[in-house]
């Protein structure tokens, strides 16, 4: 065995011990041995992954309830990251308290935005309280701890509730019951892999009537099944954008290679961000039934 094997994945990771994309490397890397790192920002984790200090980095690109992370795909494209991977985590957000305080005590709560507006429902219910967006959810409980005030909650899962001490005082907060977030996992060089199955792909289109109709006309003559648009503005160039979208299929496979080169002959800007497996484990059929 090369004594290469035996040393640990540097991975850069959103948030820190106990948030859902924490959640999401400690699924997608079982079994690895890996030296997690953990960044505030998410230009924190790109850049660690850009300027090699980590091999991998796992942030959310997109949710169930929400929508895509827009930041997300601007800073891969900016820092010319690849996509790797994938992985579906389950979002179950529960109110966090201090051991002992009661719904009535609560004044405040802190959440990563995502995790206030997933909970926007129930939030409603108590008008009163002022919430305080945060740099992620995990962080958000490890500050309640920090204060240790019990009129101050966290929205976050039981996981940061048993890593940081706390309660959990309401569980299943969050608007939808089936309330997934997709994770990516990028790398500074792309990836190759005989079962890929999903590719991630930027482009812009000529600006002119029917371009994108054109360019998505590629995807549906050819039978190939696209997952996911994404619209991200062009810097400079009003009511022009960069479109990142997801298709299935393989780039060894010569007709999708084939179709992705006559697609690329046919628009201004053409780059494929990654090839990689698909996360099946999650029920992603489901999933995507239940988008909200």
């Amino acid at each position: 065995m090369d004594a290469s094997e035996d040393m640990p994945l540097n991975i850069a990771c959103f948030g820190q011990p106990g948030s859902y994309t924490y959640e999401a490397m400690k699924t997608y890397f079982a079994g690895k041995n890996i030296l997690p790192t953990y960044g505030s920002h998410f230009e924190d984790v790109v850049q660690a992954v850009a300027t090699r200090q980590a091999r991998y980095g796992v942030l959310p690109i997109e949710n169930s309830s929400t929508g895509g992370i827009t930041d997300v795909y601007d800073l891969i494209h900016r820092y010319d990251c690849c996509v790797v991977g994938e992985k579906y985590v389950k979002v179950e957000h529960c109110l966090l308290t201090l051991p002992g305080a009661k719904l009535e005590d609560i004044c405040e709560v802190y959440s990563h935005p995502q995790g206030l507006n997933q909970c926007r429902s129930y939030l409603k219910h108590h008008s009163e309280w002022q919430l305080h967006p945060y740099f992620s959810t995990s962080q958000s409980a490890e500050q309640v701890q920090k204060m240790g005030d019990p009129h101050i909650a966290a929205i976050a899962n039981k996981t940061a509730a048993d890593m940081y001490g706390l309660d959990v005082l309401v569980e299943h907060i969050n608007d939808n019951t089936m309330n997934y977030t997709r994770f990516f996992i990028i790398a500074a060089d792309m990836e190759q892999s005989p079962d890929a199955d999903k590719i991630t792909l930027v482009l812009t289109t000529q600006h002119r009537p029917g371009a994108l109709y054109h360019v998505l006309g590629y995807f549906f003559y050819n039978g190939m099944n696209m997952t996911h648009l994404e619209s991200r503005p062009l810097k400079g160039r009003p009511f022009e954008y960069f479109f990142h979208i997801d298709v299935m299929g393989n780039l060894r496979n010569p007709a999708t290679a084939r179709v992705l080169r006559n697609l690329a002959e046919h628009c201004n800007y053409f780059k494929i961000l990654g090839n990689y497996v698909s996360d099946q484990g999650g029920n992603v059929d489901e999933i995507r039934r239940h988008r909200g």
